[in-house]
């Protein structure tokens, strides 16, 4: 029941910070080092603070509701994505063919919309579906603490909040809205490694021979 609302919020985030987070990252390296630098200084500073408390102060900021909550988590893991996007077009701002396209006289703005952004889009999607995990848990912790979306709008976070005040007369009712998110986060996650591991095989062979990346 309650996930319908939490999968919209945590989905409309997740998408939320990739666009602003790639955004970001085009931003700061196609005006040149000097942008890349204040940009990517701003995002450190957001980078220091936990995910949850800056989601929390910006819910104060915006009110509580599915948009306000959306919003906030997708500033919130906007940085991820951020640091995501900019070492990826760095990698590939190192190839061959971004050389070529740069001899013929593209434009470093065109060069990355035009030939690096579908390269990496791909990777890009694969760390959106392994940070979803991580929004869905936030989303369920601040509607626990009744700062997500409206009292009308069921939740999991509301759910074990509610059920959690007859725990003692009827533990069962809480186990349901738990185990479910447990179990969806836990199958994203092997979902998204599993996703990432076939993009990039040496990744996936190191990781089940135990060597750290």
């Amino acid at each position: 029941m309650g996930s319908r609302t939490t999968l919209a919020i945590s989905v409309g985030g997740v998408t939320l910070a990739f666009f602003i987070g790639g955004c970001l990252a085009l931003l700061g390296l196609a005006l040149g080092r000097v942008s890349e630098r204040l940009v990517f200084g701003g995002i450190d500073l957001a980078r220091a603070m936990p995910d949850i408390l800056l989601a929390l102060l910006l819910i104060v900021a915006l009110g509580s509701g599915a948009v306000p909550v959306a919003i906030a988590l997708g500033v919130s893991f906007s940085p991820f994505f951020a640091y995501v996007a900019r070492t990826a077009y760095k990698r590939e701002m190192a190839q061959d063919y971004v050389r070529a396209a740069r001899l013929f006289g593209g434009g470093r703005l065109h060069v990355l919309l035009r030939h690096v952004l579908p390269n990496i889009a791909g990777g890009l999607v694969t760390q959106a579906a392994i940070i979803l995990p991580r929004c869905i848990v936030t989303e369920s912790v601040l509607s626990f603490l009744g700062l997500g979306s409206s009292p009308d709008a069921p939740t999991w976070g509301r759910m074990i909040s509610d059920a959690s005040r007859f725990i003692e007369q009827a533990p069962h009712a809480i186990l349901a809205p738990m185990l479910t998110l447990v179990l969806l986060t836990v199958s994203l996650l092997l979902v998204g490694d599993y996703s990432r591991a076939r993009l990039d095989p040496l990744r996936g062979a190191r990781n089940r021979q135990g060597v750290m990346p």
